[in-house]
């Protein structure tokens, strides 16, 4: 295949991918047709299964797709100049931006949520965010921003199952219109209960911390 060939095909199946996304997010994993995947993506049937053996190989794409966009913001925030605690509310953030704007993101974490059900879902994307959490947590509190007693792995799930939470209540409430203002009623609620009373002052810059990607829209 020659460079001209390559480009082809990684643009068709990058069609094809934001084609299932739209679908799996629309209608759930149970719910999207491949008929209709290919209707929604603009293919023949014969690119999809030249690019995904089945409807379950794409949906698994799309999971390890998602999960690979939510671990390169968790690099690049890493790599920012800022505390720990600060780069723990950029996280929440981002994939707040991330489940706004980007309907791969937002399939994925659907698909997910629907294996789950019957303890088929893959449990990585989770344990990596929560992993991620908790080696910050652990950083806050070295540098004074999280309390002496306050448990890394304890905060980190919590954080995490937080996260989701608000998350799901603004899709089924609002669609998600004010996920970016509960997050920060979120952390609004929770920063004065786990920050020494000393680092209070700081509570007010530390809930404006936003990591901007290079290609967001």
């Amino acid at each position: 295949m020659n460079v001209v060939q390559q480009a082809r095909a990684a643009a068709t199946r990058q069609q094809i991918v934001r084609g299932a996304a739209e679908m799996f997010e629309k209608s759930g994993f149970e719910g999207a047709r491949l008929g209709n995947i290919v209707e929604n993506a603009g293919i023949t049937k014969g690119a999809l299964y030249f690019h995904f053996r089945s409807k379950e190989d794409l949906a698994r794409f799309i999971i390890a797709e998602q999960h690979r966009i939510s671990i390169a913001s968790v690099e690049a925030i890493g790599r920012e100049q800022v505390s720990a605690i600060e780069q723990i509310v950029m996280l929440c953030h981002e994939m707040a931006r991330q489940i706004i704007h980007d309907p791969v993101v937002r399939a994925g974490i659907r698909i997910t949520l629907e294996l789950s059900a019957d303890d088929q879902g893959p449990a990585d994307p989770y344990l990596d965010w929560i992993n991620s959490c908790e080696m910050l947590a652990r950083r806050a509190v070295e540098e004074g921003d999280l309390l002496a007693d306050i448990d890394p792995p304890r905060f980190a799930r919590f954080v995490i199952g937080a996260f989701t939470g608000v998350q799901t209540v603004s899709q089924v409430l609002t669609q998600r219109t004010d996920l970016e203002q509960r997050v920060d009623d979120m952390w609004g609620f929770l920063l004065p209960g786990v920050m020494p009373t000393a680092r209070h002052q700081d509570i007010a810059r530390i809930r404006r911390a936003r990591w901007t990607p290079v290609d967001a829209d």
